[in-house]
């Protein structure tokens, strides 16, 4: 009977070695698949590009500000902030040359247009400059901003057709009326900043 016993232990005992060396291996086996998996599936994180500019006034005004260009996986967005405007509604637009020697602001030359299509609002079915981004509004103290965000832009793309470097932003005395050729009307170059890394 004694034999019985120590036989049905030691079954049990070597039985329950090989379930916790199951249990030991299917859990490293986890581990491994986790670490493998973990190697395949590399997370790509895409460092943005950022150019950063002054805003400098034109033309006797005291419209100065910031803005920023910043691009991550194909989309660019924009964002400018100006005080010491005039109230009330203003254009900004793309001009072709970071060139803000002048004092009227004029040395940036016409809207960017690399496209060649009429001046419209941004996203017209008739058609747009790149360089048309459309008004913003400058509260009673003479405070305003605007933001976008597009994939028609790059920065240091190398695209003619999209790359904003070597351009500059021109903010305007009055509002573009999206329809005056080429463009839209604005009336004098407030501000000016130059598009360069």
């Amino acid at each position: 009977m004694k034999k019985i016993g120590l036989s049905i232990a030691v079954i049990a005992l070597v039985a329950l070695s090989s379930c916790k060396g199951k249990k030991a291996d299917a859990e490293m086996d986890k581990e491994t698949t986790q670490e493998m998996m973990k190697e395949d599936v590399k997370v790509e994180k895409t460092e943005a590009k950022i150019v950063s500019f002054a805003l400098e006034s034109k033309s006797g005004s005291t419209a100065s500000g910031k803005g920023e260009f910043r691009e991550v996986d194909g989309v660019v967005k924009f964002e400018v902030k100006l005080s010491g405007l005039t109230p009330g509604t203003h254009a900004i637009h793309i001009h072709e040359k970071a060139d803000c020697s002048s004092p009227d602001g004029k040395s940036t030359g016409g809207h960017w247009n690399p496209t060649h299509e009429q001046h419209g609002k941004w996203g017209s079915s008739q058609g747009y400059h790149k360089g048309d981004i459309g008004n913003f509004n400058a509260d009673e103290n003479g405070e305003g901003s605007i933001s976008m965000q597009t994939d028609e832009w790059c920065i240091g793309c190398g695209d003619e057709k999209k790359d904003v470097l070597g351009k500059a932003i021109i903010v305007h005395q009055g509002v573009d009326d999206f329809v005056t050729q080429p463009t839209g009307d604005a009336g004098g170059r407030v501000s000016c900043g130059g598009i360069i890394q």
